[in-house]
């Protein structure tokens, strides 16, 4: 299952009517655009999917929808998590696995676990888990960071604990990492803007945002920094370096939603508490879509 996380994953969007109910013919879009476009995981139920505010009904039918409409010729991972770890064990026992390769898990936010919190509530959750786990480190929303020793105890000690999606915007703590970790743990970028970085100092790829409009492109990115060719790797970044500051300017995925309708492939609706992009941004985008 390592092998099938190296490289381009894409945090897949939940795309809505206007009434807030989920839009399964824009899905089915985006779906067929992600795939034809050469991602090559999908991640399912995570921040860009807005999970936090779907039912555990609705996300059942997304990830029941993927699966089907895919057929599993990629692996698919599903973001369950959450800030008390016995609700999230509940969910995790309660959750079909049927065709789902792995568990996308952030960081307990709120509450604020140090160390040795963290540490328990990742063990405790593998230990429950029927595929493995990905550590999501982003303490820009959760308000927490995970230290690079806890995820090195983690990697070393918990066997079904294989990769970290990085989205803490340090990359001495992704070399610390890097610099110490097993040899088959992975560690994922959790930041566009950073994947080449990232890759350069020991990363195996990214879970991209940019990738639901423009997979083909960011699986260009992805594969050249792989591959050691980083001035081509550079050279597609570049392309795209002021249309990620706009994805992320409003608000994710406020951002990519609105690409994605300028781009005619969904309707530019989330539900609260977040909202459309301001229309500055919406403009932006739209002209920067043009260049592109």
């Amino acid at each position: 299952m390592k092998d099938r996380l190296r490289g381009l994953g894409v945090a897949l969007v939940t795309p809505f009517m206007q009434d807030g109910s989920i839009d399964f013919p824009a899905l089915e879009r985006v779906l067929d655009h992600v795939v034809q476009g050469g991602v090559n995981y999908l991640v399912v139920l995570g921040t860009t999917g807005e999970a936090v505010t779907l039912s555990p009904g609705e996300k059942k039918a997304v990830v029941d929808f993927v699966k089907e409409h895919t057929g599993h010729k990629l692996p698919v991972i599903v973001g369950i998590g959450g800030n008390n770890t016995r609700q999230v064990v509940d969910q995790i026992k309660s959750f079909s696995f049927d065709r789902i390769d792995g568990i996308l898990s952030v960081a307990p936010y709120y509450n604020k676990p140090n160390a040795g919190g963290l540490y328990e509530h990742y063990r405790t959750l593998a230990a429950a888990a029927p595929v493995p786990v990905i550590l999501y480190n982003v303490p820009g929303r959760t308000g927490v960071n995970i230290p690079a020793e806890t995820i090195l105890e983690l990697a070393h000690t918990v066997d079904n604990i294989v990769a970290v999606k990085e989205a803490s915007g340090n990359l001495n703590q992704v070399i610390r990492i890097a610099k110490d970790k097993p040899k088959n743990f992975l560690i994922i970028s959790g930041d566009d803007a950073l994947t080449i970085p990232m890759i350069s100092v020991g990363g195996a790829g990214v879970i991209s945002v940019a990738a639901n409009a423009w997979p083909a492109a960011f699986r260009q990115i992805t594969d050249a920094a792989l591959a050691g060719n980083f001035p081509e790797a550079a050279s597609v970044h570049y392309r795209f370096a002021t249309m990620i500051d706009l994805l992320f300017a409003d608000g994710n995925p406020g951002g990519i939603k609105a690409a994605l309708s300028e781009l005619g492939l969904i309707g530019n609706h989330l539900r609260l508490p977040l909202v459309p992009v301001r229309e500055e941004i919406r403009k932006k985008i739209s002209e920067e879509i043009k260049k592109i």
